[in-house]
């Protein structure tokens, strides 16, 4: 039987840590450009639509990780605020794919430079030029981690 490695106490301090703090910096950005009229699930569909030409409900499902009518739910609110459309698919048009109209992408757009400008101010205000180059130091060592 294969035996897992020891860990070293540091490797699982530093596991919690990161774990932690990146959970609560993700909520406080999502907080800086949290729009009033959509929720987190809709605000993180509109993130995903933005990189894509036009993806099927079951697709946005399956990477969100929720339920297929969750994710038809989801898209028809944004399709009543106007951010996204339905269209058939030109291959197979029994299919529907879903894309950001112009509306959605301003708003996507918005909503990421709502959060760049508020965690820039924040590092800048509440940080030394030290600690934020440690903060780049530590982002190239998690980097590093996410590429294998």
């Amino acid at each position: 039987m294969n035996e897992s490695p020891r860990l070293y106490p540091s490797a699982v301090q530093a596991s919690r840590e990161v774990r932690t703090v990146i959970g609560r910096l993700r909520r406080r950005i999502l907080n800086a450009a949290e729009a009033e009229d959509i929720t987190f699930a809709q605000a993180s569909v509109l993130s995903r639509l933005s990189d894509e030409q036009g993806v099927t409900a079951s697709a946005l499902a399956a990477a969100e990780g929720v339920r297929h009518q969750s994710m038809t739910s989801t898209v028809a609110s944004l399709a009543a605020l106007g951010l996204v459309v339905r269209r058939p698919d030109p291959d197979d048009g029994r299919r529907l794919l879903i894309a950001l109209t112009a509306e959605g992408h301003r708003r996507v757009a918005e909503g990421r430079q709502a959060r760049q400008e508020w965690l820039a101010t924040e590092l800048q205000e509440r940080c030394t030029e030290e600690e934020r180059r440690a903060v780049i130091g530590a982002m190239a060592v998690l980097e590093r981690l996410t590429h294998g």
